[in-house]
């Protein structure tokens, strides 16, 4: 796995788990920011999550995709 991506109501954040995750990532994101998606503090909307994990796994990355969870209220 290269990419993991935790989908959430909102968008998703995006980690990468392997050096070839990380190096594809800095070719789709600015300098300033890849402090954060080192450190896992990138959240993208879902369509953009949507395009970047097509284009990531035409590039052949492998990608671990999560859906959003919920927690069921205990009775």
């Amino acid at each position: 796995m290269d990419i993991r991506v935790l989908r959430t109501e909102g968008g998703a954040h995006i980690q990468p788990t392997s050096v070839h995750g990380m190096l594809w990532l800095q070719t789709h994101f600015e300098n300033i920011h890849w402090d954060a998606i080192a450190s896992n503090q990138i959240k993208l909307p879902k369509k953009d999550t949507d395009e970047l994990s097509l284009d990531a796994e035409q590039a052949g990355l492998t990608l671990n995709i999560f859906p959003a969870l919920t927690e069921s209220k205990k009775f």
